[in-house]
């Protein structure tokens, strides 16, 4: 690929030098069942089925990744019997084997091995789900995450749900799965069972203990006695439940060693309930944050432990296996970014890995609103078997006008399907909004994105990167484009209001950027999603970094409560000003809660429903229900949202060239929907 940078040297990256010997790719025994590799793909929710029925398009998405390479897979959960939950695979029926099995050989294709996960939501499953039926659960104890009550169940449901399990352990052996898992975490019915916050039972089934773990522990043994010694039965399980009085890891690593006791071959440890308020999936947590619990575990038991949560790359899945954290690691949502992640490090091709950023715009929060997982990522993550792979018969020559997360997928994509693509960019680097994205404490996962984005434009075809060049006639001249592809992206919106050109007011990417510094009182006009990012990125200037924080607590330099204060209250004192009801309204479900603690903590002041009417050179004079009144500030930050850039449509439709606008030139919207259309758009061409 021809790269050329009219502004700057662009950076050289080499190839890194093959590793010798990876641990990553060595096998490992659980039972006798040998799985050719340490990555595994744990089971995940999907929304893709809508009855408990096996259908095409998961067993598409699990092909995907079963070629990608990875040493076992995991699909589910499967529920055990009807009140299991809704909108999941269905394992309490012999009906269900056959759906199964298919499923089962589309996971296997690449050699991995397969396993099926059996669950039982209890009092996370949704009654509207369940065609009204109430929920079960040991206690009638109010859930938060589903917002209804469960009834308790009777002694001889409790008997039965045991005696369920076994027996959808049986029907994933008879339809061929290598292995079963039983999940026994995140707040469903076995954790609720080992909880006294979710079991107030005073039967052989509550109180101590001793008999909250009985449930469990009754399921591994009825289960091990089902299937046999030889077929390989691993455990979910938390590392932490991380609820407010929940049960820690010390009391956790004393079930796993008596659930190994009782059958289990091995324990993939899980954390936190979805419930808790302590983040877990999202960006903000550093990766493998939770590889602590893994250790903890794999230090009380005498068979392999998988770690998860946050693993999103090679060399820091075999550092925790050569560091003896865990034997292996589940890469679930990095499966989901990159099907081919496990091949692509086999290969020595690390550098081409698309990396999950743990966003969960695609995966998470459509949950929420109960749509099948996508990825931003990954535009053909749950559609493949729609995704264009085919090379077009009629290649063209396109231009593509911009660099950012729109501009790069689509110029992959076309190079993917033949087409003859070049793409430029006025700035002297690739990644456009993601790169101030990526900017807060926290978020800089957005700018791998960009950094991988920008490492599949040569492995896709593309021709020609131009960076510090922005298109005009000239260029359009000499490169005789059959189509362009408009993704010019976005600018700030600047309010129409007394003050906003004063010298102490400044705009929030410029202070995301670090172009501009600002003043000890910082007040932020607009509490959209950049507004938040830069009242968190402000508010923790002057704050104790993480090495820092590190070495004043192993030297017991300061008390535990003052380390805590020094990592949470900065230099500045910061305000947002939003005339809405609330802040962050575009924000995704799965993050915004983690970004308003992050606020609390240092000490964001909020002001809503307040309009800024004037900037002064002393604050803000702004509107609120309580009258006129003036915010003091010795910065304004403007963080009002953007506007569409698009001054190229008008000369292509003068010069009768073909062109699509895509991404924020044509609309403002997340980065999913830019990564998405400009995917789409192009493999449509």
């Amino acid at each position: 690929m021809e790269f050329l940078n009219r502004s700057s040297q662009p950076n050289s990256d080499k190839d890194k030098p093959a590793q010798k010997n990876d641990i990553l790719f060595s096998p490992l025994t659980i039972n006798k069942m040998v799985v050719p590799n340490r990555i595994l793909m744990p089971a995940m929710h999907l929304n893709m089925v809508k009855t408990p029925y096996i259908n095409d398009r998961i067993i598409a998405f699990y092909a995907a990744r079963a070629r990608g390479g990875a040493g076992a897979l995991i699909a589910g959960y499967a529920g055990v019997n009807k009140s299991s939950g809704g909108g999941v695979i269905g394992a309490y029926a012999d009906d269900f084997i056959e759906g199964l099995s298919h499923l089962r050989e589309a996971m296997q294709l690449g050699g991995g091995k397969a396993g099926l996960q059996l669950n039982h939501a209890g009092r996370y499953a949704h009654s509207i789900m369940m065609e009204g039926e109430q929920a079960v659960a040991p206690s009638a104890v109010f859930s938060n995450f589903t917002h209804e009550t469960p009834r308790a169940l009777e002694l001889e449901e409790i008997k039965q749900t045991i005696q369920d399990f076994a027996d959808a352990a049986v029907r994933t052996k008879k339809a061929g799965f290598d292995f079963v898992e039983i999940l026994a975490g995140t707040g469903y019915l076995i954790s609720q069972f080992l909880s006294d916050l979710t079991n107030q039972r005073d039967d052989e089934y509550g109180g101590p203990w001793k008999n909250r773990m009985r449930f469990g522990l009754e399921i591994a043994s009825a289960v091990r006695k089902a299937v046999g010694s030889d077929y390989p039965v691993m455990w979910r399980i938390n590392g932490n439940d991380l609820m407010v009085n929940g049960i820690g890891r010390i009391r956790l690593q004393e079930y796993a060693a008596l659930i190994v006791k009782n059958g289990a071959d091995a324990i993939s440890v899980n954390v936190g309930w979805h419930e808790a308020r302590v983040p877990q999936l999202v960006t903000e947590v550093p990766r493998a944050a939770y590889a602590y619990l893994a250790r903890g575990i794999k230090e009380c038991v005498d068979v392999p432990v998988i770690a998860g949560h946050r693993i999103n790359d090679p060399q820091t899945a075999r550092q925790m296996i050569e560091d003896d954290l865990c034997d292996m690691v589940a890469m679930g949502r990095p499966l989901i970014a990159d099907p081919d992640l496990p091949k692509k490090t086999a290969e020595n091709r690390e550098n081409e890995i698309i990396h999950c950023i743990a966003c969960a715009q695609g995966c998470f929060d459509h949950l929420f609103v109960v749509q099948p997982v996508e990825c931003l990522c990954n535009p053909e993550a749950g559609h493949e078997l729609t995704a264009v792979s085919s090379k077009t018969d009629t290649p063209k020559k396109i231009l593509v006008c911009g660099g950012g997360p729109a501009g790069m997928a689509a110029a992959a994509a076309a190079a993917r399907r033949g087409h003859d693509v070049v793409l430029y960019e006025r700035s002297g680097q690739l990644g456009g909004q993601l790169l101030i994205a990526g900017s807060p404490p926290g978020r800089e996962e957005f700018t791998v994105l960009a950094s991988d984005l920008q490492a599949q434009l040569e492995p896709s075809g593309v021709k020609k990167v131009v960076l510090g060049e922005e298109v005009n006639e000239d260029i359009i001249a000499r490169e005789k484009p059959d189509i362009a592809l408009l993704a010019t992206g976005a600018v700030e919106i600047v309010p129409n209001i007394p003050g906003a050109t004063l010298p102490h007011v400044v705009s929030a990417w410029d202070v995301l950027a670090g172009r501009v510094g600002t003043g000890k009182s910082v007040a932020i006009i607009g509490g959209g999603a950049v507004g938040v990012e830069t009242a968190i990125f402000l508010a923790q200037k002057g704050t104790l970094p993480a090495g820092s924080l590190k070495f004043l607590f192993i030297n017991r330099a300061e008390p535990v409560e003052d380390l805590y204060r020094l990592s949470t209250i900065g230099t500045k004192k910061v305000v947002i000003i939003e005339m809405l009801e609330h802040i962050g309204a575009d924000i995704g479900k799965s993050t915004r809660w983690g970004m308003m603690q992050d606020m609390h903590r240092h000490r964001v002041r909020i002001k809503t429903n307040t309009r800024a009417k004037e900037i002064t050179p002393a604050g803000v004079i702004a509107e609120t229900a309580d009258g006129m009144q003036e915010i003091p500030a010795d910065t304004i930050v403007l963080a009002l949202g953007s506007r569409s850039y698009n001054p190229l449509a008008e000369i292509f439709k003068k010069k009768g060239i073909p062109y699509r606008v895509i991404g924020d030139a044509r609309q403002i919207a997340k980065a999913f929907d830019a990564i998405h259309e400009g995917h789409h758009v192009a493999c449509a061409i």
